[in-house]
């Protein structure tokens, strides 16, 4: 399932040229991603036929969903998560009321989201198998939300500073409210509070943090 159809036509404005954060370009970062992404990928493959006999006795449609996101820079990549929606969810967005302000789409009652669905995106074994993105390097264990091709073709310049970072599977915005933060520009405050903070150590804390979070379900849905 892929969002392509849908957003065929939209052109992408250039992003402006700036240097990518130092985060981007750490040794250490990358080396903690990529133990991190095996752990996760090992606990993937535990989990995996569990999760995909329930998604598939729940809804009809494939295991795994796939979408054009947007990284460092604007770098378009493929992202991998476990389906937690209808199998045409895509084609039915226009008709789901969007709970949020600015250039990110929410509903706290989405009626595309399944009954699986539901348990995966409060655990986030959703985002499971992300671990692969994260390993292949297009994701990192922290950073900003990644994109979709309609958001970022309405970015102006200060939107994309985001994206002077890699998209993570978890960052500020994952522990300070998660779905809970409805208002694009206080995303994009808390991506450059991230970049403005960033070091291995506050890394290691956002992770400490998120575990944290996920035990309570706090802002999730």
């Amino acid at each position: 399932m892929t969002d392509a159809a849908a957003n065929q036509g939209l052109m992408l404005p250039q992003p402006p040229l700036q240097e990518p954060h130092a985060s981007a370009l750490s040794a250490i970062k990358r080396g903690l991603d990529i133990l991190g992404a095996v752990i996760g990928l090992f606990v993937l493959a535990v989990l995996f036929i569990p999760i995909a006999i329930a998604i598939k006795l729940d809804s009809p449609g494939p295991i795994l969903y796939r979408q054009e996101r947007f990284g460092l820079q604007g770098q378009p990549f493929t992202i991998v998560k476990f389906r937690s929606m209808v199998r045409n969810a895509d084609a039915l967005k226009e008709i789901v009321p969007n709970e949020a302000k600015g250039l990110i789409f929410k509903n706290k009652q989405d009626p595309r989201v399944t009954q699986v669905g539901q348990f995966l995106r409060k655990t986030s074994l959703d985002e499971f198998p992300q671990f692969w993105n994260v390993l292949m390097g297009d994701m990192s264990l922290v950073g900003t939300r990644p994109p979709t091709r309609d958001e970022v073709s309405r970015y102006d310049a200060r939107h994309w500073l985001r994206l002077n970072v890699k998209p993570g599977l978890t960052g500020e915005w994952q522990v300070n409210g998660r779905s809970a933060v409805k208002d694009f520009e206080d995303v994009v405050d808390l991506d450059l509070r991230y970049q403005h903070r960033w070091t291995p150590l506050y890394d290691l804390m956002l992770i400490w943090r998120t575990f944290s979070v996920l035990l309570s379900k706090s802002g999730a849905y």
